[in-house]
């Protein structure tokens, strides 16, 4: 690979690891820092479907915008908007709490497309092999979503723990990673558009975007796939503690996210080696992912169906726990090949002059469901949760079989034409 490559790849992780820092150093903190102020599950619920919604609601119009306006001034806003809900944490006011969550939604919606819309756009402008896509995806993977999160836990855990600076700690070292990062896409990044976006309105934009979901199957399996997936992940996030503690065992919970992590960051690795064979196609092996991922996630159906005895109050993680955890290390180095297979199959198949309007309009239906389920997560037992998970990652590994056969089809199309052009 030659040198200019290497440069603007490491300049674009190295970004994209602060940016991922400012955001997995506020996770483990958040729900603590609520509680902290003295609200009840209830009112922090509130909170959480706020932020949820607010990516739902904002997400396309930002999308759009970040296509028409560039997506290197997107970064730079979610930059903005992310302090701007870190500084709302200073404050136990309801309301001033509330904005933050609005201002952290529409960042997230933003960290999630923005950044990706930029390296794809600026990767094939600058004229650089496709393949070396893939290998950017996997490493972005493997640090955004493996280390750094490993890190930022540990330097969270540290900043509150051991300096005994308070919950709200990890939301201004959150502040200053974001405003470092925001320094250095300002003078390092170029700018990137959608394509013809000097001509379009950012509601001709979504427009566009809705019609490129509608009208080609292709995109609407891929953002299907996506939403069915990220919903099944992230309600694992809110299921996993309660599965592996049901009776209020002690279980070490910042060691088994870490492990989660690692499982993660080898899920990767698995990636980066898969997506550089050339016979191994992301749209085959994706369904067997897939099909893990469902396995894995109901391996809590089958200790419940079975009547596994539970653990007692302040015990240590029983036997069962222990049988799910492994699960879950699964699941987590499928969610790791996951990412940059995703990654590239929307950077072959999401038109770029909508990118990140069309990958805003996948996460809808997920934020839609998350506030679902959080607004009723009482109302349903765990194990039901996890069957319900394990079967929207079937449908997902059906809907990758179609995409595949779709995928197929095209390209013998495209070699049959290219066959009549030569004769």
């Amino acid at each position: 690979m030659p040198q200019n490559f290497l440069s603007f790849r490491n300049g674009y992780l190295f970004v994209y690891s602060l940016m991922m820092a400012g955001d997995w150093l506020q996770g483990p903190y958040v729900y603590a820092l609520y509680q902290h102020y003295g609200y009840s599950t209830g009112d922090i619920g509130k909170l959480f479907i706020a932020g949820f919604g607010s990516s739902m609601i904002f997400g396309t119009v930002v999308g759009s915008m970040a296509d028409k306006y560039g997506r290197k001034n997107a970064a730079l806003t979610y930059c903005v908007t992310y302090i701007l809900s870190c500084i709302t944490k200073h404050w136990s006011d309801y309301n001033v709490l509330m904005l933050g969550r609005f201002f952290g939604g529409i960042a997230t919606s933003l960290l999630f497309t923005a950044f990706e819309s930029w390296l794809v756009s600026e990767h094939f402008k600058r004229g650089y092999e496709a393949e070396w896509l893939d290998k950017t995806f996997a490493k972005a993977i493997f640090l955004g979503n493996g280390l750094v999160s490993i890190v930022s836990g540990l330097l969270a855990n540290y900043l509150v723990t051991d300096m005994s600076l308070g919950p709200v700690a990890p939301f201004d070292a959150a502040a200053a990673f974001l405003a470092v990062g925001g320094v250095v896409i300002f003078f390092t990044w170029t700018e990137n558009k959608g394509d013809n976006s000097e001509n379009t309105s950012v509601t001709q934009g979504m427009k566009l975007a809705y019609d490129a979901i509608r009208n080609d199957k292709k995109v609407f399996y891929l953002g299907a796939m996506q939403s069915l997936f990220e919903a099944s992940m992230y309600s694992f996030v809110f299921l996993w503690t309660p599965a592996l503690g049901p009776n209020g065992e002690d279980i070490p919970h910042g060691m088994i996210f870490a492990t989660m992590m690692v499982a993660c960051m080898v899920g990767s690795s698995i990636a980066s080696r898969i997506m550089s064979r050339p016979d191994m196609k992301v749209e085959r092996y994706m369904q067997t992912v897939f099909l893990v991922s469902a396995a894995a996630l109901f391996v809590p159906v089958v200790v419940k169906f079975f009547g596994m005895a539970g653990g007692q109050p302040g015990g240590p993680i029983t036997f069962e726990g222990k049988v799910m955890m492994l699960g879950f290390l699964v699941f987590e180095a499928m969610v790791g090949i996951f990412w940059p297979s995703m990654m590239k199959m929307r950077s072959q198949y999401v038109p770029e002059e909508v990118r990140s309007t069309v990958m805003n309009f996948f996460r809808i239906p997920l934020n839609l469901f998350v506030c679902i389920i959080l607004y009723n997560v009482a109302m349903f037992p765990l194990s039901a949760m996890f069957a319900m998970c394990a079967g929207f990652l079937v449908l997902a590994a059906v809907l990758q079989q179609r995409l595949e056969v779709l995928s197929n089809a095209t390209a013998s199309n495209g070699k049959h034409v290219a066959m009549g052009t030569k004769a």
